[in-house]
């Protein structure tokens, strides 16, 4: 289609930019693309005709994200000041406007990026839902709200969940639509029709980068020239010092590559390959220099004497990796894992062969073991991409690292494994077909990060998730909306298993964190539970010539008349409430008359050693000191739902209700003094009460091995 124009299409090429008539300056960063950024700067303009929202794609490597960044660089007040704007094209500077809002979604949710943009724009938006609407009401001073959206294939905690295409359809499409928002984003080419389908002709433009009219022939010599430049980094070489032979060697390089998919990086790591390993290198033989990002490993390899394959081995794992990187001890492990031989002797010479290729990461700060300080990445995604074409099973090899981190978890104690094996692990046997046979094991619902191990789990069908994985999926938004640490996850799980009938898991919750600040005693599911109160149930006449008996402690629940197990309030009235009496040790329903318990006096309930306070969805515990003033917080308890009634015990038993019903919590460490007029509870200590843990399913035979599912009797008592 002819530039510029507008025939009720999506335009797929820029505004036809005048004749040229003097030479200008490249872009000091980019070095070229300048047709790509005249079509950029046109929509920064705001020009009658120019689409509303610009949509950049290309395969990776192709250079889409420096693009960006040379672009967002001239819509900086500060970093424009340094620059020498009349020497550009003028047709490439974009006006002299504030910044816009760029929000970086790698690494985060569809979700989570909306929340990004309300902290932006300082909304008051409470709700997702709330948020694009909001944006849409911004422009006051009647400027559009611009909002510039880089790297979106980066998006997501987890590679295997496909978030690039939520952000895609659940932020991207909504923000395109509204009339007052101006877009520019960065998407997989996957994506880009889909994110422009639906939007009235001439909204959008398509700029796809592999496509031919947006070519920069001269663009990719100039970017191999200057990495060869001496001035700029590279080794003084025969062919880097003389400017004809370093232009020519550029040009070769540039015509081989072509202009088409992952040029750029082509172009960046054949430089890399020939700089690390010059000797040998004969710049007259063209067919020695690579076309694809592929062809650069193998003739790297090639050049270093290596076969191809153990190059992509020893990357293989850092292609298949997670987050940042693998930390250094893992990679060859893991890269034996996947090569299914022993890589000890190709990774001891290996590091002059992957040079062009990895980047290395140093990371400080307490917490961090020495052995996880540094991390090994790829030097860029396309290099990944091109590794992991040639592995000829991926859910296999993925299969094989998963096993492998799981021997690097110390006796199966989660408490005990490092920081990249707790933390995505899980998406590693996502990606293997295998997460549900490791979501049965508390100890790593509870060690792992929140964010990553929820976003695995929600990627896996439904159907395939047993009862403790539907568990953790429940309470998930609990852990990572608080960010709990990990002794508040371990509680707040232990009690959602209780929750769900699933005590032998709470079980094993208590036994591998001991410093659990409550105990779960029991849960039932009642509804329209109105107030709750503890007491005492005296004995009976019949028991009370026993100097022992003492008062059973009980909990009391006003609930809908008909709940079973209750007692109307007022016989004949069938509006009344009614009353539930619990154990309160155990929930069992106790058929008592509600006259005869006693209730904590005024004078008992401020004398106990504990108290509380409640708020919507929190309670908070806290230990009476000597004087007023001297509370000592013990552990605060939170809910996804508002809790309705509280009440605490002098033996301190935290009983709470909700609209999903009643559960009482023993409050550790228990009062130091129990006050003398302590109840019978029928079972003196809730870890004595533990079920037998359950027994670790049987994984289901497959040609590869897949990790073992610990269940919860698979964590020994240390």
């Amino acid at each position: 289609m002819p530039d510029g124009q507008d025939n009720g299409e999506i335009m797929a090429s820029p505004t036809q930019a005048p004749e040229q008539t003097k030479a200008h300056e490249p872009h000091p960063y980019i070095g070229g693309r300048n047709a790509a950024l005249r079509a950029l700067a046109a929509w920064r303009m705001e020009r009658p005709g120019a689409p509303r929202v610009v949509i950049l794609t290309g395969s990776p490597g192709t250079g889409c994200s420096r693009l960006l960044t040379g672009f967002l660089m001239l819509c900086d007040p500060e970093y424009r000041k340094g620059v020498e704007l009349d020497a550009l094209d003028p047709a490439t500077v974009p006006p002299d406007l504030p910044a816009p809002a760029v929000p970086s979604v790698a690494g985060l949710t569809a979700a989570q990026t909306l929340w990004l943009l309300a902290d932006h724009f300082e909304l008051s938006a409470t709700r997702t839902a709330d948020i694009v609407p909001e944006l849409g009401q911004l422009p006051l001073s009647g400027r559009p709200v611009t909002i510039v959206v880089p790297d979106v294939d980066r998006a997501g905690p987890v590679r295997g969940t496909g978030e690039p295409a939520h952000v895609v359809r659940d932020v991207l499409k909504p923000l395109a639509a509204v009339e007052s928002i101006r877009l520019l984003a960065d998407v997989p080419r996957e994506s880009a029709v889909e994110f422009a389908e639906g939007l009235p002709p001439g909204v959008a433009q398509i700029i796809d980068l592999d496509a031919p009219e947006w070519a920069d022939p001269e663009g990719l010599v100039l970017q191999a020239e200057a990495l060869l430049n001496p001035q700029f980094g590279a080794p003084e070489l025969p062919f880097t010092t003389e400017p004809d032979a370093r232009r020519a060697l550029a040009e070769a390089i540039a015509r081989q590559a072509g202009d088409g998919a992952g040029s750029r990086l082509t172009v960046h790591l054949a430089v890399q390959s020939i700089l690390t390993h010059p000797e040998g290198f004969d710049p007259a033989a063209a067919s020695r220099l690579p076309g694809s990002v592929g062809e650069v490993l193998d003739l790297h390899a090639e050049r270093l004497d290596t076969h191809p394959r153990t190059l992509r081995q020893i990357l293989a794992p850092l292609a298949l990796a997670e987050g940042d990187g693998l930390p250094v001890h893992l990679l060859t492990p893991l890269a034996s894992a996947v090569a299914e031989r022993n890589m000890s002797e190709d990774m001891a010479r290996g590091m002059r062969l992957v040079a062009p290729f990895i980047r290395q990461i140093e990371r400080a700060g307490e917490g961090i073991p020495e052995d996880e300080r540094t991390l090994l990445g790829l030097q860029h995604p396309g290099i990944g991409e091109a590794v992991r074409a040639g592995i000829p099973n991926i859910p296999g090899a993925q299969a094989r690292i998963a096993m492998e981190l799981l021997k690097a978890v110390p006796h199966q104690d989660w408490a005990k494994a490092g920081a990249y094996v707790r933390d995505h692990i899980a998406g590693h046997t996502l990606e293997a077909g295998l997460l549900p046979r490791l979501l049965t094991d508390p100890g790593l619902f509870a060690h792992a990060e929140p964010v990553r191990l929820r976003a695995a789990v929600e990627a896996v069908p439904p159907e395939q998730l047993d009862a403790p994985a539907r568990t953790y999926l429940r309470t998930a938004p609990l852990l990572t909306r608080t960010q709990a640490p990990v002794v508040l996850r371990a509680a707040l799980l232990e009690t959602a298993f209780v929750e769900d009938g699933l005590p032998e898991y709470a079980a094993v919750l208590r036994r591998m964190v001991p410093e659990l600040p409550w105990h779960t005693l029991w849960s039932v599911r009642v509804a329209g539970v109105g107030a709750v109160t503890v007491g005492k149930l005296p004995p009976s006449a019949a028991a009370s010539d026993s100097a022992e008996e003492a008062p059973l402690a009980v909990a009391l629940s006003v609930v809908p008349q008909g709940t079973p197990g209750s007692s109307p309030l007022k016989t004949g009235d069938p509006q009344a409430p009614a009353v539930l009496v619990q154990d309160l040790a155990t929930g069992s329903v106790i058929d008592a008359d509600p006259t005869r318990i006693q209730r904590p006096s005024d004078d008992e309930r401020v004398t106990g050693p504990l108290g509380f306070s409640r708020g919507a969805d929190s309670v908070r515990v806290w230990r009476r000191g000597e004087q007023k003033g001297d509370e000592k917080s013990v552990t605060a308890l939170i809910s996804a739902t508002p809790f309705t009634a509280t009440d605490l015990s002098p033996e301190g038993i935290l009983l709470v209700a909700s609209e999903s019903g009643v559960k009482a919590l023993q409050i550790r460490p228990a009062p130091a003094q129990p006050c003398a007029t302590t109840a019978r509870r029928s079972v003196p200590d809730p870890q004595a009460a533990e079920p037998e843990p359950a027994q670790t399913p049987e994984p289901e035979p497959e040609a590869a091995q897949a990790p073992q599912a610990p269940g919860p009797d698979a964590h020994p008592i240390d």
